[in-house]
Parts: C-alpha cells; sequence; structure tokens
C-alpha cells in the first residue's frame, strides 16, 4: 500500500432520514451565540493569553453584543481559576451576560468549578464526557454503560453542587463530546439520562450542546443528526439544543448554519474562527452571512477594524487578508472588469437607492466601517473602469471613456514596471504628468472672446510673462477659433478628434475641465485643462495639446515668439 492511500480511510457514519425537513428552511433570526473564546480559542494558542488580554478579549466580547461567554475551564488551570474570580469579585459581568464555564464529569473538577463560581449572579456550567467508540475502547477502556454512568454521575454532581448555592441563578450543559463520531442513538440515551437527573421539564435551564469536535464529515449529515435528535430527545420543549462544530474540514461554518435550520437554538464558536487544529466555527463569518441576508445577527460589527485589532492583540493571531467579510482584501477588486462593474454599480445605488445590489459587493462596506477608498485598487491587472473609479471617488475628476481608456495604458505600464500596486496618489500625479502639466510657452495668460453673430473671435496670450505671444483667431465656437490662430500663425493644420468638457466636483479650485485630443498632421496629442470657465479651460486643453506634440513629435521648427 502506498504512503498515501486513501484506502485506510472510512466514510463516517450518520442517520437516515426518509422526509428531511431542513433543506426547505431558511434562517429568519440569528441563534443564540456564545463565544468560546476564552476558552476553547484560549487553549489553541502556542501562547495561552495573560489576564489581562483575556479581561481585553471579554471587554470586547460584551462591546460586540454577546450575552453568553464562556470564560474558562477553572477546575483545570490556576490562571483559568484567578480569572473567572476576578471577573465576579471586581463586578465585570454585564446584568445581561452570563459566563459560562467547562469542566470535565468529575466529582472533583466539579466542585472546584463551583468554588470558582461562589457569588455569580447567574453562570452556565458546562460539563461534557467523550461518548464516541474510539475514545470509549482507546482512551478509557469502558462499554457504553460504563460511558453512560459517567455522564449521569456527572449530572448528579452538578445539580448537587448547585443546590449548595441557592443565590446563584443555574443553567446546566450538557455535551456528549464527538457527538457527530458517536452513535446517534447512544448519544441520545445519555442526554436523556442525564436530563432524567436534572429535570429540565421542572424549570431547571438545561443546554444540550451537540459538538462536531473532530469535522468528520459533509454539513448535510451534520444537519440530519440534529434534526434527527431534536426529534427524540426527551422533554425538547424545555431544552435548548446547542451546537459546537469545528473545522477540520473546513465547513464549520457550513455545519452550524444547516443545524439551525435543522433545529438547534443556539451556537458556539470563536472569533475569526480561533481554537485547535484548524478552527472553530467562525461567528464573525455566520453572523456577517445573516447580515448579507437581511438578519439581524444580533452582534455588532459595524466596526470591524477595531474588532480585527482587538482580537489579534489578545491573542496574536493574525486575520488573513482573503477572510471573509474582515480580511483586509476582501472588499478590494484589482480586476479591471470587476472594478468597471463596482464603479457603475454604485453610481447606479446612489442614484435610485434601495437594496443593495452592487456587483461584486455582497455587502455596503461602509456598515463594517471600511472605506469606498479600500475598494478599488490598482495594478498591472486594473483597467479603465477602476483608473477611472480612482480619479472620480478620490480627486473628483470624471473622464470621457475615450480618455480612460487611454489613460488606464498609462497607468498599466507604471504599474507592470514598479511590479507593484499604483496608489491612489500615484494616479493624480501620472495623470498631471501626462496630460495637465503644460510646457512653458503654451500657459494661457489671458484671453478675450467676442462674438459677432454666429462667429466668435479669440485673442490669446500664451507664454510666460515677457515672453507672450498672442494668438488671433476667428471661427463658429471657441475650438474653431483657436485651431483657425494655430494655422494662421504657425501654418499648422491641427484636427480636434475628442473634445469634452464638465463641471468639476464642488470644493475644488477649478470650476470646469475640458479633455480633448488633436491631431497634427501624423503627430497626436491629448491634454486636460482646468479652469474657471468652460471657455477657457478648452483653449487651454487645445493648446496644451499642440504644445505637447510641436515639444516631442518633430515640429522643432515651429517656435513660439511674440508675433
Amino acid at each position: 500500500m502506498n504512503r498515501f492511500d486513501h484506502r485506510k480511510y472510512r466514510p463516517a457514519g450518520g442517520v437516515t432520514l426518509d422526509t428531511r425537513r431542513w433543506p426547505d428552511r431558511a434562517i429568519t433570526k440569528a441563534p443564540r451565540w456564545c463565544s468560546v473564546d476564552l476558552r476553547d480559542g484560549n487553549q489553541a494558542l502556542v501562547k495561552p493569553m495573560s489576564g489581562a488580554q483575556k479581561g481585553a478579549l471579554f471587554d470586547l466580547l460584551v462591546q460586540l453584543g454577546f450575552k453568553e461567554i464562556e470564560v474558562g475551564f477553572p477546575a483545570a488551570s490556576k490562571p483559568d481559576f484567578e480569572f473567572v474570580r476576578s471577573l465576579i469579585e471586581r463586578g465585570r459581568i454585564p446584568l445581561d451576560v452570563t459566563i459560562q464555564v467547562l469542566t470535565q464529569a468529575r466529582d472533583g473538577l466539579i466542585e472546584r468549578t463551583f468554588e470558582a463560581l461562589q457569588g455569580v449572579r447567574r453562570a452556565i456550567v458546562h460539563v461534557y464526557n467523550s461518548t464516541n467508540p474510539a475514545q470509549r475502547e482507546q482512551v478509557f477502556g469502558l462499554d457504553r454503560d460504563g460511558v453512560k454512568a459517567i455522564a449521569v454521575a456527572g449530572a448528579r454532581a452538578v445539580q448537587a453542587a448547585a443546590a449548595r448555592h441557592p443565590d446563584t441563578e443555574w443553567v446546566f450543559q450538557y455535551s456528549p463530546e464527538s457527538f457527530s463520531q458517536t452513535e446517534p442513538e447512544f448519544a441520545l440515551e445519555v442526554v436523556d439520562a442525564v436530563n432524567a437527573v436534572w429535570r429540565p421539564q421542572h424549570g431547571q435551564g438545561v443546554i444540550v450542546n451537540l459538538p462536531a469536535t473532530v469535522e468528520s464529515t459533509t454539513p448535510n449529515r451534520f444537519a440530519d443528526l440534529v434534526e434527527w435528535f431534536c426529534d427524540r430527545v426527551a422533554w425538547r420543549e424545555h431544552l435548548l439544543v446547542s451546537v459546537h462544530t469545528h473545522n477540520d474540514r473546513g465547513c464549520a461554518v457550513a455545519a452550524a448554519e444547516l443545524a439551525v435550520m435543522a433545529g438547534a437554538d443556539r451556537v458556539e464558536g470563536t472569533l475569526f474562527g480561533n481554537g485547535e487544529r484548524t478552527g472553530n466555527m467562525d461567528i464573525v463569518t455566520m453572523a456577517m452571512n445573516l447580515y448579507s441576508q437581511g438578519v439581524a445577527p444580533r452582534l455588532e460589527f459595524a466596526d470591524m477594524s477595531a474588532v480585527v485589532a482587538g482580537y489579534t492583540t489578545a491573542t496574536g493571531m493574525a486575520v488573513p487578508p482573503r477572510h471573509p467579510w474582515a480580511g483586509e482584501l476582501v472588499y478590494t477588486a484589482f480586476s479591471g472588469s470587476h472594478q468597471d462593474a463596482i464603479r457603475k454599480g454604485m453610481a447606479h445605488h446612489r442614484e435610485r437607492g434601495g437594496h443593495w445590489e452592487v456587483p461584486y459587493l455582497p455587502i455596503d462596506p461602509r456598515d463594517l466601517g471600511r472605506r469606498y477608498e479600500e475598494v478599488v485598487r490598482i495594478n498591472s491587472q486594473s483597467g479603465k473602469g477602476g483608473v477611472a473609479h480612482v480619479l472620480e471617488r478620490d480627486h473628483g475628476i470624471s473622464l470621457p471613456r475615450w480618455l480612460a481608456v487611454e489613460f488606464s495604458h498609462v497607468v498599466q505600464a507604471d504599474a507592470e514596471r514598479t511590479g507593484s500596486e499604483v496608489n491612489s496618489p500615484r494616479v493624480r500625479a501620472l495623470f498631471e504628468q501626462s496630460y495637465v502639466d503644460v510646457p512653458a510657452a503654451w500657459v494661457v495668460q489671458r484671453y478675450q472672446l467676442r462674438r459677432d453673430g454666429a462667429a466668435v473671435s479669440a485673442d490669446v496670450q500664451l507664454g510666460p510673462r515677457g515672453h507672450a505671444t498672442v494668438l488671433r483667431g476667428r471661427g463658429k465656437g471657441v475650438l474653431e477659433a483657436v485651431v483657425d490662430a494655430l494655422e494662421r500663425q504657425f501654418g499648422l493644420a491641427v484636427e480636434v478628434e475628442h473634445f469634452d468638457e464638465s463641471a468639476v466636483r464642488a470644493g475644488t479650485d477649478a470650476d470646469a475641465m475640458a479633455c480633448v485630443s488633436v491631431r497634427v498632421g501624423n503627430a497626436r496629442g491629448v491634454a486636460v485643462a482646468f479652469g474657471e470657465d468652460s471657455a477657457g479651460a478648452a483653449l487651454q486643453a487645445v493648446l496644451a495639446a499642440v504644445g505637447g506634440v510641436i515639444a516631442r513629435a518633430g515640429y522643432e521648427e515651429v517656435s513660439v515668439s511674440n508675433g
């Protein structure tokens, strides 16, 4: 057998459902969330969090809206015990927040857990034991009855310890660890035995948590298990059914979503999926998935950058740039066709409003505190739409299509030359260098236009003071007048290929912009000019384009001097 041989594995088991209901359901409200960042997430870190880091992360989770937060395994470590005590003794737990602690189903650990919780107003005691056959046989050497006896004994110990602290409101939670790898009928048998002790039908708050401790099958098979369980568990109407999925197959979020469709009331997970091996269920992703479908997630991510910063500071873990919803690049388009569609879609939304339906942007990035400046960025893969979008968004310059196409080649060449991204200031600098900068001899100092019936006469003074040139021409409009002047004075046959003028966004120094391309013989020139009025911008654009041709395209014999 080869070392890489799939035959050493077998498919995971499951249940057979004759009539599944969950595929026809949609999630219309958020589940109850429980963050396990401070326990499950913390135990997965190379360097576990300090007390100060835990405190900062706890405060962040509260700010985000979590109402249930698993804060540690106080019987397993001194730092966890001391952190739980500090939360209680310093009054750091808001009235609407319930802390949760984890313990194995062992008498000594349960007693120590309740010692840590002394004086708490309300708490969830989460007790678990492994039920799957691999651990029964290989780790504990017990049969089904032996494993069930551990669970029942743990339930009784939790109940007895809680009775000694009647001033606290207790909620009990039981997990058959590795539920998804346990025979379904046996997991159900153990849960019913635990609840026979706790008696949720008489008012005891109980959560039954169904973990995919190691993700071993597809999300739909897990949903089948959850629906099968919810249909058969005793006292279902008195229980909260929770799920706790891991990401070994990369499907933890999908498994949790389908589990909610299958009947789960509650979801445990961590920020950005931090957790053992490939991680836990990512609450940020699942909550934002709901948000993008118009469902209130009951968590607040309006400042996602602050969430990322707080998480990174506390855990030392980075959020990948392509992380769904929160990654640095997830709302960024470099592709030219994507940029063009985004630009047009955003313009459409500004004009018409309504539901958000902008191409390539599943949500409005501003909802998460992201800037539109981050949406379209330029590199060698970008096209005219992206370049035009950056100029319009950041600099108030709207280019006609022909010039957007031309300028995109300028920007692309720069990106290919440097091999890096072209940022917004660089885009503007390239635009100025390519089209706006005017040879000194062709700068319009002043001009005068006179209309005589259908004709326009133009007197234009060019060049530096003391060395000015005066052009005089006549035509049906400003462009014809200046072209006529160039032919009269310099013998230049100038053809205007493209001409566009537009108003400039409020807040800039100019009121008008003119874009022009001209042909002088076999040479072509393009220029953009800004002015206080459209006529001045048009004159300067034409003269700058012609001046550029003369400066670089073999018209050295033409000199601009006092005429």
